[in-house]
């Protein structure tokens, strides 16, 4: 399966995967049957027909997984740039608060290395190289306590609907006054 924006699959995986196809050529030689081999290496039948296929055409290696459709838009190298940027913070670039969001990474890597990504690529990118969403650790330098606490005192019942009193009432759904 092919995947935008370099692969989408660790380098694990990928291994993984590529022995995955090495096991298969063994058992082609081996002489077993396609439905076999993909119920013991849990993959479709479909790919061990065309590995089967690639590997009586042009031997072990055509049977290697070819890689990723398109080379990624970052290298590893202007990745390791992009991490750097990032580290300085929103601010250094000119953004009004801490946060990074997709939209803002998209905007530097656009400014810094004249690439244009879409936000599911940069979310991908980001995902493969271990990066993941981040809540605060801690609550905003501006928040104030007493003004919130007024607020939930005063402000929240008014916008929150009443309860239901208890007291007696029906089994049936159908009609309420039944007893």
């Amino acid at each position: 399966m092919r995947y935008p924006q370099g692969g989408g699959l660790t380098a694990e995986r990928q291994a993984f995967r590529e022995r995955v196809r090495m096991e298969a050529v063994g058992m082609f030689a081996a002489g077993r049957g396609s439905t076999e081999i993909a119920k013991e290496l849990r993959v479709s039948v479909r790919s061990v027909q065309r590995w089967r296929r690639a590997w009586r055409e042009a031997g072990q290696d055509a049977a290697r997984s070819p890689g990723p459709a398109s080379r990624p838009k970052l290298s590893e190298a202007l990745f390791a740039v992009l991490k750097e940027e990032l580290a300085k913070g929103p601010l250094a670039h000119g953004w009004p608060d801490q946060r990074w969001t997709l939209a803002r990474i998209k905007t530097l890597i656009g400014r810094r290395f004249h690439k244009s990504m879409t936000l599911s690529g940069i979310s991908q990118m980001l995902r493969r190289h271990g990066w993941s969403h981040q809540v605060p650790a801690r609550r905003a330098v501006e928040r104030d306590e007493a003004a919130v606490a007024g607020w939930v005192k005063e402000v929240w019942p008014h916008l929150e609907p009443p309860r239901r009193r208890s007291g007696p009432g029906s089994s049936s759904k159908t009609r309420p006054g039944s007893r």
